[in-house]
């Protein structure tokens, strides 16, 4: 089984801690592979970096179609282009914030998140009503450190991460806590010890829910919205996106 992994944003370290992180949760015998946008952001904190980012993805999803790919994941916690993904393949497509959110809702029946900066604590707010994980979640909190303080400043952000899980276990009456970035991959060990609470981290939780949908042999539907996208012209920019023939391409 071929997982790859796709970190949104173009920042290497970071791509490099996520797979690590991903490797090491993986099963015997599942082969993950790591990969970024050639162009677009160094780290996603907005709506805007969402956006640029997405296409990034998309071509990502492309490029591991030639590949034969079999499920992927989006390794950023606002789940960029997820949906669009889905359209490219009839692989499984997981994305981070929603794989965090079903897990965590099967070990507790209420959890917070903690994120990175409070105007992504919003984008978290957005998609926990979108997906259906409101009422599950009690408090959605922010560290206040920008996503690369993770690789750049990565005690302090550590530090600050830990003190928000804390205060979050202490006031919020919650079973789990979810963590709001891919960037703190790696930390979900530490930060589980040092809080004493089952700590979900949604890269991790996403290459074991890609392993069991591919092993199920359960495949992105094609009937309704989720078809293959109708091949048209693009201009500019985009035009090496244009006529798609994925559809003659398929896996079946």
């Amino acid at each position: 089984m071929h997982i790859r992994v796709i970190n949104p944003n173009t920042t290497t370290d970071m791509t490099s801690a996520i797979g690590e992180a991903a490797r090491l949760i993986a099963a015997p015998g599942t082969h993950v592979t790591t990969t970024q946008p050639a162009h677009g952001p160094v780290s996603i904190e907005s709506h805007f970096d969402e956006a640029i980012s997405a296409v990034g993805v998309l071509e990502e999803v492309l490029t591991g179609e030639r590949e034969q790919v079999d499920a992927y994941v989006i390794a950023c916690f606002g789940d960029p282009g997820l949906q669009a993904a889905r359209e490219l393949t009839r692989a499984p497509v997981i994305g981070i914030a929603e794989a965090a959110f079903h897990m965590a809702s099967l070990i507790s029946t209420r959890f917070s998140i903690v994120t990175t900066l409070g105007r992504t604590g919003i984008i978290a707010e957005h998609l926990l009503d979108q997906y259906g994980f409101r009422h599950h979640c009690r408090r959605v909190r922010a560290a206040e450190i920008p996503v690369l303080d993770l690789e750049e400043n990565a005690d302090a952000a550590l530090d600050r991460v830990i003190t928000e899980c804390q205060r979050a276990k202490e006031e919020d009456n919650i079973g789990a806590i979810v963590l709001g970035c891919g960037g703190m991959a790696k930390l979900t060990g530490q930060i589980r010890d040092a809080v004493g609470l089952p700590v979900v981290e949604g890269v991790t939780a996403a290459v074991k829910l890609a392993e069991a949908l591919a092993g199920l042999g359960l495949q992105t539907s094609k009937h309704g919205d989720l078809a293959f996208p109708r091949p048209k012209s693009f201009v500019g920019r985009y035009e090496h996106l244009s006529y798609l023939d994925l559809q003659s391409k398929d896996r079946g």
